[in-house]
């Protein structure tokens, strides 16, 4: 790897980055396996102004979220479980009634209310099952693929 120009799995990181942090970032995808995440989820939780829920049911149900997924290794690779699922605690996501809110990418599926009870249906129906809680879904807007073929080629712009 030459000094002006980091290799990030096959890819080039952009020539302007600085070396330490071409480093660094290139670390951090290696680490956490970036390119392997198959879902990501953000939850409303721990938000400095609660409005969807209060604090302290948003707090749980992350914590449940966080500690489900690791004990069903769901949120690392594994060779015979191609679900891998990252996950994201958001201060908001400006959705300010039946809280907690949750959305799952890139399926685009909104869900209210996500109670631990919840998060475990979400996780045995929608993550594992692959059937959308309708109960609790508001909103299905699935991500376009428009980056499809670019996926590749934005860490080389």
């Amino acid at each position: 790897m030459s000094h002006n120009q980091a290799e990030l799995s096959g890819r080039k990181i952009p020539e302007n980055t600085k070396f330490s942090a071409k480093k660094v970032l290139s670390n951090s995808v290696d680490s956490l396996e970036l390119s392997k995440i198959q879902r990501h989820i953000f939850l409303c939780a721990d938000q400095t102004i609660p409005k969807c829920c209060s604090k302290q049911p948003s707090l749980e149900s992350w914590e449940y979220l966080k500690n489900r997924l690791k004990e069903l290794k769901l949120d690392q690779t594994q060779e015979n479980n191609p679900n891998y699922i990252f996950r994201t605690k958001a201060n908001c996501l400006r959705v300010c009634c039946s809280g907690p809110i949750m959305v799952i990418y890139p399926d685009g599926v909104w869900y209210r209310q996500a109670t631990p009870e919840v998060i475990e249906r979400i996780i045995q129906e929608h993550l594992i099952g692959n059937k959308v809680v309708e109960e609790y879904a508001f909103l299905l807007h699935p991500l376009p693929n428009c980056f499809q073929n670019v996926g590749e080629q934005l860490i080389e712009a």
